[in-house]
């Protein structure tokens, strides 16, 4: 079992991890962001899809005490299903989707799926006219773009010797 958590804790490349703002605001009239990584709820079913195969995971999701979303994700192993359990509020924007999105992200943390991005160091966001993402710190519109993740929080690349390959 551990050769399979390890494969579900690989980092993912850069185009599947997301950013959200948790913190902004002005300093000197310029803006500031804290920004946090999180893995896509797609790209944590191709994970799966890859690692288990699409016949041996499933999910099912309840409403939480407090009106949010749990989620239990289930892993076949072997013969048996093991269920890890986390939930999520509902979203401000697509409210139901978004609390089934978040809540399946949050299980899949519970495997090791993304977890490492929890020891990202603080990170802030880079205001550029040509930002990827739109923001509006008190009030006022910006454009930023996220942080450049260091290599310890990427994929390897495995470079094969095409000779005699």
């Amino acid at each position: 079992m551990s050769k399979l958590l390890d494969k579900l804790r690989i980092p993912f490349p850069e185009e599947d991890i997301e950013w959200r703002i948790q913190q902004s605001g002005t300093s000197n009239g310029m803006p500031w962001a804290l920004v946090l990584a999180y893995v896509t709820n797609r790209a944590i079913m191709d994970r799966l899809d890859e690692v288990v195969g699409p016949e041996n995971w499933t999910n099912d999701f309840s409403q939480s005490p407090n009106g949010g979303v749990l989620c239990t994700l289930g892993i076949k192993i072997g013969d048996n299903w093991v269920y890890k359990t986390d939930g999520a509020d509902n979203t401000e924007i697509e409210k139901v989707k978004g609390g089934l999105s978040n809540s399946m992200k949050r299980a899949g943390v519970q495997w090791g799926i993304g977890r490492y991005l929890y020891k990202l160091p603080v990170t802030f966001a880079k205001f550029e006219p040509e930002g990827r993402f739109k923001a509006r710190i008190q009030g006022n519109p910006h454009r930023w773009s996220p942080p450049k993740l260091g290599k310890e929080f990427l994929p390897t690349i495995i470079k094969t010797n095409k000779k005699g390959a």
